[in-house]
């Protein structure tokens, strides 16, 4: 049997089992008991908390083959319900069914009478989609229709709906869930699929459910597919490109005492590892705010970001006006990242100018080289080659190894011999020898860059069991900045920092760039050796590269997940160790 999404596996079956809304329930429970029921409902509120599964155990409750207001689970009319197959409760995308003929289409089937149950019931989801014809069609039928049948209407954007068809619905407001009922309905979940409890894990798939259920469990399924069934905060904070509490208190404190280096080094590694700068604004947003909570009450139960030692430690560096200062600087630019189109420059200017306002206090300077002096015995120098970067080396019969050229830093007046690989870089060979590069399947050259089809990632990423070098890769990779300003390896530093690793395993790096040029680039032959080069300087790892751009990492996470979820991936004795090249 297909895997079922956990939102769709644990969705309530009976009133009594719905998170939150409880004034939504007890007043529908209340007029089935006394049968004061309307002939049209609006459920309107945020995504994910409850309208359709309401709508669904309203129509149980008027079909139940046990009497009105029960929902025993059981019946024929219950039954086919839950499995969607009901002939009598007809669900209706109003996103793709939205025109006139639609509604005129569904006008013509109300007046026949119910076939299996009591009751006729219409779920017409998105109902704000509808157009405006499509709605006066709808009025006549919706103020007066038979009275076995029953109109339940959801949206988003009640705002949307005409007045005339809000008019003659019975409304109902579904509000966001307390944080308190997801994360009790999260552990129920747990408890059930037998995982171990995290709660760390939890309070922070709570947070990013921000009151939607199903965004909870969706998140829930999404991490415990990653971390084979196991609920690991670190791979939370991986797969959703967030950081630490400890590292969002660090950066503040840093800020507070003007260290620049430190917080230039924090926003380049951010930068660089792909986090999501506008939920870092805001929960910096919610660290602050609890920090002038407490310095002003002093009560430390009316925190819910931070704990008492990480207020206790930021109120030493932060007095009530600079919190005052830091919160409307990034409430400010807040507002400013839906005007344009990269926020992390901005981002990185709101944090620099929050350092200038502590240029009074005692600055603590880092002792940092200005010079990067680069010796033998720690590292490798990079490739000195006439032609540009992007260009493609020529095949020639007695050309050098590019890889064991001595190279002459005009700075130190030192020469620097790289250490050697295997095979001379050229138009159709593979950089690499086989016993280098064991875990690629059927990567070709093509038109001078490499390709690997989509089995061959899915190969890589069973392989890449250790996730230990990715998060060390993640941590340091902002590292490979230094490199920005060299007159050789400046552009392809540059393509690397603003790439991020998805997928690592003892050979083989697979990266993800935000535009397909940028995949194209790295993907070069002649690019390849000082992106390899670079992070052998930076991390002592040997790595074949590969770059995918953002749409294709994204079809690959998912085709990853969904072959994991049918027990449909390669089990590491299955996949063969060979490399093929064009």
């Amino acid at each position: 049997m297909a895997y079922k999404a956990l939102y769709r596996t644990y969705r309530p079956m009976t009133f009594d089992e719905v998170a939150g809304q409880e004034h939504i329930v007890t007043t529908i429970k209340n007029a089935l008991k006394n049968n004061k029921l309307a002939h049209a409902y609006l459920f309107a509120g945020p995504r994910g908390t409850g309208k359709t599964t309401m709508a669904k155990l309203l129509a149980k409750a008027l079909n139940c083959e046990e009497g009105i207001g029960c929902q025993c689970n059981h019946c024929e009319n219950c039954v086919a319900i839950n499995e969607g197959t009901h002939p009598d409760v007809i669900e209706i995308d109003a996103a793709s069914n939205n025109g006139v003929d639609d509604v005129r289409d569904l006008i013509d089937k109300v007046k026949y009478g119910s076939i299996l149950g009591k009751y006729k019931v219409y779920i017409i989801d998105e109902v704000h989609m509808m157009s405006a014809s499509a709605f006066n069609a709808l009025l006549k039928t919706l103020e007066e229709p038979p009275e076995n049948v029953v109109f339940i209407l959801c949206t988003t954007e009640p705002h949307k709906v005409l007045p005339t068809i809000l008019s003659r619905c019975q409304r109902y407001d579904f509000t966001k869930l307390k944080d308190e009922d997801i994360y009790n309905r999260v552990v129920q979940v747990l408890n059930k699929e037998h995982i171990e409890v995290n709660k760390d894990a939890v309070d922070l798939i709570v947070q990013l459910a921000d009151g939607g259920m199903r965004d909870a469990l969706s998140i829930l399924d999404q991490v415990l597919a990653y971390s084979n069934n196991r609920l690991v905060t670190q791979d939370i904070l991986n797969i959703f490109s967030l950081e630490t509490n400890e590292e969002k208190i660090g950066l503040l404190t840093d800020i507070s005492k003007n260290r620049l280096q430190s917080v230039l080094t924090r926003l380049n590694r951010y930068f660089s590892k792909g986090t999501d700068i506008k939920r870092l604004t805001d929960d910096l947003l919610n660290i602050l705010k609890d920090l002038l909570i407490y310095q002003n009450t002093s009560d430390q139960t009316l925190l819910q970001s931070i704990k008492i030692e990480d207020v206790r430690k930021l109120s030493a560096e932060l007095s009530g006006e600079d919190v005052m200062k830091y919160i409307d600087a990034f409430m400010e630019v807040t507002n400013e990242y839906k005007n344009v189109s990269s926020i992390n420059p901005l981002f990185e200017i709101c944090v620099l100018k929050l350092c200038s306002l502590n240029k009074g206090k005692k600055v603590e300077t880092e002792q940092v080289e200005e010079d990067i002096e680069i010796s033998v015995e720690e590292s490798i120098q990079e490739v000195v080659d006439s032609a540009p970067i992007e260009e493609v080396i020529e095949e020639e019969e007695d050309e050098p190894d590019l890889l064991t050229q001595e190279i002459v830093i005009e700075e130190k007046e030192e020469v620097i011999t790289a250490p050697e690989v295997n095979e001379t870089i050229s138009k159709h060979d593979t950089l690499l020898s086989d016993d280098y590069v064991p875990h690629i399947l059927k990567c070709e050259v093509k038109e001078d860059h490499y390709y690997l089809d989509f089995d061959s990632l899915i190969n890589i990423g069973v392989l890449a069991k250790n996730r230990d070098i990715k998060n060390e890769l993640l941590n340091r990779w902002g590292d490979i900045s230094v490199y920005l300003t060299h007159p050789v390896a400046g552009s392809v530093a540059a393509l690397l920092s603003d790439a991020r690793p998805l997928i690592a395993s003892s050979d083989v790096l697979i990266l993800e760039t935000k535009t397909k040029n940028q995949a194209a680039k790295a993907n070069l032959v002649s690019n390849q050796a000082l992106i390899q080069q670079i992070i052998y300087q930076i991390f002592d790892r040997k790595f074949f590269v590969y770059s995918l751009n953002r749409e294709e990492s994204v079809d690959f996470q998912q085709g990853y997940t969904n072959r994991q979820q049918v027990s449909k991936l390669p089990k590491p004795s299955d996949i063969k160790l060979e490399f093929e090249g064009e």
